[in-house]
């Protein structure tokens, strides 16, 4: 059996543990990363592409900013269509000149591994049960398997970035944790494919055959979404029956400049909202999808990773450099005010803009209130705000 020392085990090899190691990287904090898949794996996921403010800064100060600069656009407007009516949210003007970014999710992750490979800093890929333990004492230590061998990594402290499905989440006693959840009766068809986009500006489209949101990659390559049933499979969508439903659904100038070719990848996501309290226990914090989902209609869900990359990273190096260890207590209150934010934010853009019905009086309630959202300043303001990301917080 071998055994490692190091200062912080970060559990996930996705792009929040691995800027979380950058950025403890970056002020002289020792880490190794432990990731049951592979690295190919791992940048094979199709994933988020539209970045917060916060989020960007995040990546400058990690030092991994400068292809995200060079390749990714920046967008100071996002267009919601509401039955064929488009309204344009003027992101940067409502909210101090903030912006998003849309930067895809496979190359955020290709810029940190790179940046990891560079540091020297360890990455245990493909290691089989892995799993924490003495997380609530003065010595958490992590195990795992590399081929057929188990391997000891004692630490200081557990950083839990190994998403929904992982085993950090897990390994806190019953009792400890607190979850809610809500699960949507419906779920997004996605279709990647290497054509220029309908439109330079994001389209979020409801219609009376259901949600539908015109993304991108990049100039040349799209990503659309469907609403569709959530025990739709996706083997009963052919490429041209999704470029046929989406037809139907897009603005009518919109609809004009689709341009349609072969997929690259379809799939069904279901929609859903989790969050898991608290977000830390003894010496062992959770991180992203570990203690939340969210739908992805408001982009929020690997923003909210970074916020909490951003909160552990402070307070790990207030630790290890002032010995503020009080601060660790504070982890999952400072995280858990942002999450909640965004979780409210996601429900409120998924309850405007998808499927209910409108004939009842919530549904009366409903379209009276998206009404006053996009035809009002204020309410533009509010969702422009909220949409480029609320302010981290600062730890003190």
């Amino acid at each position: 059996m071998r055994r490692q020392k190091t200062q912080v085990v970060i559990v996930g090899a996705g792009p929040s543990g691995l800027l979380l190691g950058q950025l403890l990287h970056k002020q002289g904090i020792d880490n190794v990363i432990v990731e049951r898949v592979s690295a190919e794996y791992v940048l094979g996921r199709i994933r988020a592409g539209v970045i917060e403010q916060g989020f960007s800064d995040l990546m400058e100060e990690a030092g991994v900013s400068g292809r995200m600069k060079a390749e990714g656009e920046v967008h100071h407007a996002v267009e919601i269509a509401t039955y064929g009516d488009v309204h344009s949210i003027d992101l940067s003007g409502l909210t101090g000149g903030k912006v998003v970014t849309v930067y895809g999710q496979t190359e955020i992750t290709h810029d940190l591994m790179d940046a990891r490979s560079a540091s020297g800093q360890q990455t245990i890929y493909e290691a089989a049960d892995v799993q924490p333990h003495d997380i609530n004492t003065d010595s958490p230590f992590v195990t795992y398997t590399v081929d057929g061998q188990q391997q000891v990594l004692e630490c200081d402290y557990i950083a839990g970035c190994d998403g929904y499905h992982g085993i950090c989440r897990p390994s806190i006693p019953e009792g400890v944790l607190k979850e809610y959840e809500k699960i949507y009766p419906f779920g997004w068809l996605g279709l990647l494919a290497d054509t220029p986009p309908v439109n330079f500006e994001l389209i979020y489209i409801k219609h009376e055959r259901g949600f539908a949101l015109c993304s991108k990659r990049s100039e040349t390559r799209s990503r659309y979404y469907l609403e569709v049933p959530v025990d739709e499979k996706v083997e009963n969508w052919s490429d041209d029956r999704f470029w046929e439903e989406l037809r139907r659904r897009l603005p009518a100038d919109a609809e004009k400049r689709l341009v349609t070719g072969p997929s690259l990848e379809k799939s069904i996501a279901p929609l859903r909202s989790f969050v898991a309290e608290p977000m830390q226990y003894g010496r062992m914090f959770l991180v992203g999808d570990a203690a939340h989902i969210v739908p992805p209609t408001g982009a929020k869900g690997l923003n909210l990773a970074a916020s909490d990359v951003s909160t552990l990273y402070r307070i790990l190096t207030k630790v290890f450099k002032q010995g503020r260890t009080d601060l660790i207590e504070k982890y999952s209150q400072i995280c858990l005010r942002r999450v909640w934010h965004g979780v409210r934010f996601s429900w409120w853009m998924t309850s405007m803009l998808h499927s209910f019905d409108e004939s009842d009086i919530e549904g009366r309630i409903r379209s009276s209130e998206l009404s006053f959202f996009l035809k009002e300043e204020a309410g533009r303001r509010v969702l422009a705000q909220q949409y480029v990301g609320l302010p981290y917080e600062e730890i003190e």
